[in-house]
């Protein structure tokens, strides 16, 4: 991996199979959220780069024989990239933590999920039947509908999962039979990168996989719009994701946005009626908040706890937030790590500050950390922070932070609590905590976000869709929704005893 990285320290746009520079021979830093530090440098694209790129990706499906490749070889494949990814599990790991700042745990358990993501779509499509027999009332009559590959597919992701968020895409599509241009985002690009070869090894023809390192307002907007892409897939922030359905809008291109959340985590009293199950309220309200230091789509950041528990259960989890061990994600004992950049940082500080002057009560956290051997003073570190008093008018409590923030709301009646969860103008995913449960279903049921966890929070299964609704998002990724957003449905009616109409006299 070492090796393959070093290799390719400015080369790493990817297209029809050769690892090249950039057109204008540009190159970006890639530095470590940790300390600041740079430890790999790559090829900074530009709209010329995407271009070839996505030529590259045209040809080989217009040309090559990965659409026409066999269903069962297209799943082996995926399950060698399956094995690839098992193989190459510690290493990846490291340079997942190392490129987006999260713990080496955390990088591993997202290489686990990479794995099975790939591993799913493969089962997937090697199981189902090669069309839908269609009843068209007449024996004389053979009617199917089969499923073809969209074809050229840009896909373009963030940085707060670069690996995890190109397999949902990047699996899929080739278990359709698709090729595709991949950018990643510009601060996080290698783990996609050293995917790129694993599917070479793997054994995936030249040019079904292609790759452009650079930023989102020139490869991404040019891939958007290009006449040779056949769909977009789009995972980032709501402004970002706006400009990408227009860009795509003029060419009538397939688009799937997957745009974030404002994710809420309601919490009924009855749940903590016990010692055992207040802890595990309290315990799954952190994992909610601060994974990854809060940069998740799904952090479950409106923490909306019945008012009759609320003073107990938020001095609980501010003591334990206090307590969270902070440092680089490679050093042993730490449990969560930096922003990724100072950027999100600095975004992050605006919005404790916004809370605070709108009337927040700050319960831990609101600062940068000391430093410490495990704590440069130049990485991007903030304390995991808790903002008790919230309301709805709060900017804090309606804008995506992505970061280590948790806002604190109550409610009196269950009606209220659903009124609060839903009062959003995201809806990706919410979560209920109950003890009765009728009430548990009931809620879940009235809630307008694509994902519900019943107490509990955050797991996800690739057989199951994953997306949002509202600002959240369009289409699915994941489960067969997922697979279905990378083909195109087609009706192949067949008329086995022809003849003549008599429509026209003549």
């Amino acid at each position: 991996m070492a090796d393959r990285t070093e290799r390719q320290a400015q080369a790493t746009i990817h297209a029809g199979g050769e690892w090249l520079e950039a057109i204008s021979g540009a190159t970006r830093e890639i530095l470590d959220p940790a300390d600041a530090r740079p430890f790999a440098v790559v090829a900074e694209g530009d709209e010329k780069d995407a271009e070839r790129a996505v030529a590259a990706a045209r040809q080989a499906f217009d040309r090559g024989p990965w659409p026409g490749t066999p269903v069962a070889e297209r799943a082996a494949l995926l399950r060698r990239v399956a094995d690839l990814l098992v193989r190459d599990r510690e290493e990846l790991g490291l340079l997942e933590s190392r490129d987006a700042g999260k713990t080496v745990e955390e990088g591993r358990v997202d290489i686990d999920c990479v794995a099975d993501a790939f591993r799913y779509f493969a089962d997937l499509v090697a199981a189902e039947a090669p069309g839908r027999v269609v009843d068209a009332g007449s024996p004389d009559i053979h009617s199917v509908v089969v499923h073809e590959p969209v074809g050229v597919c840009a896909l373009i992701t963030p940085w707060n999962y670069p690996l995890l968020q190109a397999s949902w895409k990047i699996a899929p599509a080739l278990a359709a039979g698709n090729t595709f241009v991949i950018k990643p985002s510009e601060i996080t690009p290698m783990t996609t990168i050293a995917l790129i070869d694993l599917l070479a090894e793997a054994g995936l023809p030249a040019g079904v996989a292609n790759l452009v390192t650079g930023p989102g307002h020139t490869v991404g907007a040019r891939l958007a719009e290009h006449p040779g892409v056949d769909l977009v897939s789009f995972t980032g922030g709501l402004v970002s994701g706006t400009k990408v359905a227009q860009a795509a809008a003029p060419t009538v291109k397939k688009v799937a946005l997957e745009l974030g959340g404002k994710n809420p985590n309601v919490v009924f009293a009855d749940a903590c009626a016990t010692e055992e199950g207040f802890d595990t309220a309290v315990d799954q309200a952190l994992n909610a908040a601060f994974i990854h230091s809060g940069q998740v789509c799904s952090a479950g950041a409106r923490l909306i706890v019945e008012e009759s528990v609320r003073e107990r259960f938020v001095a609980e989890l501010a003591r334990r937030a206090q307590k969270i061990r902070l440092g680089r994600g490679t050093e042993d004992g730490v449990e969560c790590g930096p922003l990724v950049s100072e950027q999100q940082r600095a975004k992050t500080e605006g919005y404790v500050a916004s809370a605070l002057a709108e009337g927040a009560v700050l319960r831990c956290g609101g600062k940068r950390p000391a430093p410490s051997a495990a704590r440069p003073g130049s990485g991007y570190f903030y304390e995991p922070t808790v903002l008790d008093h919230c309301h709805r008018e709060m900017k804090v409590v309606r804008e995506e932070v992505f970061g280590p923030v948790l806002t604190v709301e109550t409610f009196r009646t269950e009606e209220e609590a659903v009124f609060l969860a839903n009062d959003t103008e995201y809806g990706l995913a919410g979560a209920v905590w109950t003890a009765d449960g009728s009430k548990a279903r009931r809620v879940a049921g009235r809630l307008r976000h694509g994902t519900v966890w019943i107490n509990d929070f955050h797991p996800y299964l690739p057989q199951a869709e994953w997306g949002g609704f509202g600002r959240s998002g369009t289409g699915r990724e994941l489960g067969p929704a997922g697979l279905a957003e990378y083909r195109e449905p087609k009706h192949v009616y067949q008329n086995l005893a022809p003849k003549p109409v008599r429509w026209f006299a003549g």
